[in-house]
């Protein structure tokens, strides 16, 4: 009888299946279209302060509550629906991470008009293909790298609102921009 092998993971999504899902189908997955983009840009400025997990767990009542992600409409945002949301349990109900959402974008579609896309903006940072690292433990992957801050303050710049360097860390890491994943988990060589 042959035993299976079980796939060696990155350390920090071992142990919950929703974290291992999002480990084994998006996280560091290179990601080009604006949509998806926009998602993950949005869902890790409502991580600031507070863990990943809180906001995967609540990822699909972000979906549902902000009209799929759908730029264009977020942008279009008014008090009354900003007042709705403050009033939706199924989100972190902060003003000032509501508020920027809307803020955010507005300031993706002036982005993507000036760029052709948001993606292009972003990737010309990597020169248009993920930075592969060489992570043998994740506790000691940096929470910012030059380039992150660099990033980071030119969307400041931009309008931008909670996109710190460390914010914009994890963004890249999300989207594939960087890929972080531990040398020994078999997503490595995949992404």
């Amino acid at each position: 009888m042959q035993k299976t092998k079980l796939k060696q993971r990155c350390g920090w999504c071992l142990g919950d299946d929703l974290y291992e899902e999002y480990h084994d189908n998006e996280w560091g997955k290179p990601v080009y279209d604006d949509d998806i983009l926009f998602e993950f840009l949005i869902l890790e400025t409502m991580q600031a302060g507070l863990s990943w997990i809180t906001i995967l767990k609540k990822r699909e009542n972000y979906r549902n509550a902000l009209d799929g992600f759908d730029s264009i409409k977020i942008a279009n945002y008014d008090a009354d629906k900003v007042a709705a949301l403050l009033l939706d349990p199924g989100i972190i109900r902060h003003r000032l991470k509501i508020q920027s959402i809307i803020n955010n974008a507005q300031c993706f579609l002036k982005l993507q008009e000036e760029y052709g896309s948001f993606s292009k903006f972003l990737w010309k940072y990597v020169h248009s293909k993920p930075i592969v690292n060489h992570v043998k433990d994740y506790k000691n992957v940096p929470a910012t790298t030059a380039l992150s801050d660099q990033l980071a303050k030119d969307l400041k710049k931009r309008g931008f609102k909670f996109v710190g360097s460390t914010t914009i860390y994890a963004f890249m890491q999300a989207v594939g921009m960087v890929n972080d994943h531990e040398i020994s988990c078999y997503r490595y060589d995949e992404v």
